[in-house]
């Protein structure tokens, strides 16, 4: 201990021992050798992944914001094209509509003026025969007056159907005659 002791004395403390400076300068570029050697290549690929994998996303995010932006651009194209084609289908049934509108009222139109038409038709046709029965009637009932106030039969047809003649037609004349003056 006594040569520990005395060897320790004679060190200055300022200076630190060759033999320990170099046994920890040879350690020291060991483990700078070690660490540049297998540390830092390991460090330097996690890097590169790390940074492929943030440029990779990066990219990935930029591309799916392109596909949304162009779908939703094809979106607003499509629901743009629906709202055409709606109001496009809403004009051809308001047009469509309008026509068969117009056509029921010209099968209305045409119904009508048919009924109209038959009615006319059926009213004349009664009146004509109104009026030939009544001709007969009255002709039947003229002929029977005029024999009592002449004291003849007037059995003769044509003699007859002249006097009923003149009888309506004098009836007509006063009716028109009346007419004209409630005018």
């Amino acid at each position: 201990m006594t040569l520990v002791l005395a060897a320790e004395e004679g060190a200055n403390p300022l200076f630190p021992n060759v033999w320990e400076m170099a046994i920890t300068l040879i350690g020291f570029l060991i483990l700078l050798f070690l660490v540049v050697k297998f540390v830092v290549p390991a460090f330097e690929r996690v890097y590169q992944e790390r940074t492929e994998a943030i440029e990779g996303g990066l990219a990935k995010a930029k591309a799916a914001q392109a596909e949304a932006a162009a779908a939703r651009d094809e979106y607003n194209q499509q629901l743009e094209s629906a709202r055409l084609e709606a109001q496009k289908i809403r004009e051809e049934a308001r047009t469509e509509g309008e026509k068969i509108l117009a056509d029921f009222k010209d099968r209305a139109n045409a119904e009508s003026a048919r009924i109209t038409e038959n009615a006319h038709r059926t009213i004349e046709a009664e009146r004509s025969a109104a009026v030939v029965s009544l001709r007969n009637e009255v002709g039947v009932l003229a002929t029977q007056l005029a024999s009592k106030i002449v004291g003849e039969t007037l059995d003769d047809d044509a003699r007859a159907n002249r006097v009923v003649d003149r009888f309506l037609a004098d009836l007509e004349a006063d009716q028109q005659r009346n007419a004209g003056a409630a005018r």
